[in-house]
């Protein structure tokens, strides 16, 4: 091979590493024990939902991760109406307690779209026919679509959960830390 041949690939070799540097996968984003349970310790009787951090996946797409914890006062007593998120997916991680989840079916009454920003996105509520009802507890997961109506219709005692939010069109806010853990770690 010829010096002449040499130059390009050298020029190559010695390049890919900044081209490689500006295309990196974004760093990971830790969500604690520390800080899940500062958050939660802060949010019992002022709120059900908070969202603990919000961290870039690549792609132009996020995924936060919520904490939330619901009683008696907040279940639908049975009733078959909920909430679908427009433009995000949730994964529930089920820490403690127990309750009846409702998903999907066939959705009417709906509400006008609402931003339910900064925790879900834009959200509506709407009621339900022919759901998927069953109990969930601790050490349970469930993935709900985009669009799926969910709610829970009974919960006894209470149920605190993880909710690990996919967002793919970045609506939730990229590199959020909640006020309550910023710059904390273990």
């Amino acid at each position: 091979m010829s010096l002449r041949h040499l130059t390009p690939l050298a020029t190559l070799v010695l390049a890919l590493p900044h081209v490689l540097a500006a295309q990196q996968t974004p760093p990971a984003t830790d969500v604690y024990a520390e800080q899940i349970q500062a958050v939660l310790k802060n949010m019992i009787g002022v709120t059900i939902d908070r969202k603990i951090k919000v961290g870039e996946i690549g792609g132009d797409e996020n995924v936060a991760v919520g904490i939330l914890q619901r009683t008696s006062e907040h279940d639908t007593d049975g009733a078959q109406t909920g909430l679908v998120h427009t433009s995000i997916a949730e994964v529930y991680v089920i820490l403690s307690g127990w309750g009846t989840l409702l998903t999907g079916g066939e959705l009417f009454n709906q509400g006008e779209v609402r931003d339910l920003q900064p925790v879900v996105g834009p959200s509506f509520n709407a009621e339900s026919r022919g759901g998927f009802e069953r109990e969930i507890e601790t050490g349970d997961v469930v993935v709900i679509p985009v669009g799926a109506m969910h709610s829970w219709t009974s919960i006894p005692d209470h149920v605190t959960y993880l909710s690990i939010r996919v967002d793919p069109d970045q609506v939730l806010p990229t590199g959020y830390v909640n006020p309550e853990i910023d710059g904390s770690s273990p």
